[in-house]
C-alpha cells in the first residue's frame, strides 16, 4: 500500500453490549456485496425456497457448496429433512422474485412467479436462472443462530448471457456487464 495514497481508517473498537455488537455487525455486512440466489428444495418434508446471499464455494473436488440456513425460518425443517436442495443464482432481471422469496409469501405464491424444472435431486431449478447448482446436502455444522450446509453439487446448469445480480448496502445492484 502506498502511505502516501492512503486515508485514514477508523479505530476499531470492541463493543461490549451484544445488542450494540450485532447491529453493528448487520450495518457493516451491509456493506459486503454478495450475490443473490433463491434456495429451492422438494421431497418428502414437503416444497421450500428461500431467498439467500450466504452461498459460497467450498472445493471443487467435489464440487461443494456452503449455504446458510437460519434455524428459525419456516424452511429449515424442509430443507435438512429433504437432504437436497438447489441454488438458483439470479440475474438483474429476478429482484421481484428474489423478494417473494426473502418474505413471508405463501409456498405456492412464490412458485407460481416463475418457471421451474428439476434436474437430479427433485430440488426446483429455476429455468432462467444464470446458475443452478442441484446439490445433496452431505453434512451440518452448528454456526451460532444458523445451520451450515455442506452441498455436494449432483448437476450444473447455467446460461451463457445475463448480468447477475448481487444485494449491497440493503439494495439490489446489477453485477457484472451487459450483453
Amino acid at each position: 500500500m502506498n502511505m502516501k495514497t492512503s486515508v485514514a481508517i477508523e479505530k476499531a473498537v470492541p463493543v461490549a453490549d451484544p445488542d450494540i455488537a450485532r447491529t453493528e455487525f448487520r450495518n457493516a455486512m451491509a456493506r459486503m456485496a454478495a450475490a443473490v440466489n433463491i434456495v429451492t428444495t422438494d421431497g418428502p418434508a414437503g416444497l421450500a425456497g428461500f431467498a439467500a446471499t450466504a452461498v459460497c464455494s467450498v472445493t471443487d473436488s467435489p464440487p461443494t457448496l456452503l449455504v446458510c440456513l437460519n434455524r428459525g425460518a419456516s424452511v429449515h425443517p424442509a430443507v435438512t429433512q429433504n437432504g437436497v436442495l438447489c441454488v438458483n443464482v439470479l440475474s438483474e432481471a429476478h429482484q421481484d422474485l428474489s423478494r417473494l422469496f426473502g418474505g413471508k409469501t405463501p409456498v405456492a405464491e412464490r412458485f407460481a412467479a416463475a418457471s421451474w424444472s428439476e434436474l437430479s435431486t427433485g430440488a426446483p431449478v429455476l429455468e432462467d436462472a444464470l446458475v443452478s447448482f442441484d446439490c445433496r446436502i452431505v453434512r451440518q455444522a452448528d454456526g451460532g443462530t444458523h445451520d451450515i450446509l455442506l452441498c455436494e453439487v449432483d448437476a450444473i446448469r447455467q446460461r451463457d448471457n445475463g448480468q447477475g445480480l448481487v444485494y449491497f448496502d440493503r439494495d439490489y445492484h446489477p453485477a457484472g456487464q451487459a450483453e
